[in-house]
């Protein structure tokens, strides 16, 4: 049995990832200062004996005695991470140097949380490992990428100077139950609307792609990067390589929730990106994972998780 920390824990992936440990026999420490994560989340599982939730920010030290660390500490979609925007990059840079400083100390592996977004617009199609980015540093949305950036360079930072036990994972949009129905995401925000039988509200002309990743694959893809060798550090794209563009996501879930719901367009957000889609060879070759679950299905299940939470 290992002692592993999830900061973040009670947010919507920390959630899934407390759960998936507890069911391969682990202690797991969920620290979340509740910005965005949700006691609703992890109540299920306060009853278990190896499961202790701590209120804490990561922007100040904490300390403990575990074996591992996931790092998954800050708010991940623009209505949140743009409230406070000097928050969120002391979220992602503080936290990071936080939690490298205990993982340091105690010789343990670290897996940083960063994201699709390091890559900003980009300007190549798909996206590899190798590929610096087009981001910019002064945008809406600045605060959340370039602190991702920054936490990277900060991992690899800690690796190459101190010898710290790093895994690096770029997570590209993912959806599942346990979302928050109020975060401006778009899988959220289309089935909360189309249940509702709102106008589902679509920015663009809703060509833009992305590609969507189940949560089951995403916390299978952390495990198998957590249990790499010490030499394999990463970054390595975690995502669903198949591409949709957003106005078949919101076609799709119109069809699926039997809505009577019509589609309007509005402005697209600056610096918002035009095409995302993971090139996934590195994780194929290094972890030996693939998503498994296909569109439909991960959304019929999200689709009845929001049904349940809205009563409809």
């Amino acid at each position: 049995m290992k002692r592993i920390l999830i900061t973040g824990g009670a947010g919507f992936i920390g959630s899934h990832l407390c759960e998936r440990l507890l069911t391969l026999g682990n202690d797991v420490i969920c620290l979340d200062n509740f910005f965005t994560g949700s006691k609703q989340n992890i109540v299920h599982l306060m009853d278990n004996k190896f499961f202790e939730l701590i209120r804490h920010d990561v922007i100040d030290p904490f300390k403990a005695e575990v074996d591992e660390i996931y790092n998954l500490a800050c708010p991940a979609s623009p209505v949140h991470y743009q409230i406070n925007p000097i928050k969120t990059v002391k979220t992602s840079v503080m936290g990071a140097i936080n939690m490298l400083g205990l993982a340091k100390r105690l010789k343990v592996k670290i897996l940083q949380a960063s994201t699709s977004e390091v890559y900003g617009d980009p300007e190549i199609h798909p996206q590899n490992e190798d590929y610096s980015g087009n981001v910019s540093c002064i945008g809406p949305r600045a605060c959340y990428d370039e602190g991702k950036r920054l936490a990277e360079t900060l991992f690899t930072s800690y690796h190459n100077q101190n010898g710290v036990k790093i895994k690096i994972i770029r997570i590209f949009n993912t959806y599942g139950p346990r979302m928050n129905p109020n975060d401006g995401r778009v899988v959220s925000n289309f089935i909360v609307q189309a249940l509702k039988n709102s106008d589902i509200t679509v920015y663009g002309d809703g060509s833009q792609t992305r590609s969507f990743q189940y949560i089951d694959d995403l916390l299978s893809a952390m495990t198998k990067m957590m249990a790499t060798d010490d030499d394999f550090t990463g970054p390595v794209n975690i995502g669903n390589p198949e591409e949709f563009t957003i106005k078949e996501l919101a076609e799709k879930i119109i069809d699926l929730t039997g809505s009577k719901s019509k589609i309007i367009y509005k402005p697209l957000p600056k610096d918002d990106p035009v095409r995302r889609k993971p090139d996934i060879r590195l994780a194929k070759e290094k972890l030996s994972w693939q998503p498994t679950t296909p569109l439909d299905e991960g959304l019929k299940k999200t689709i009845a998780y929001f049904e349940e939470l809205l009563k409809i």
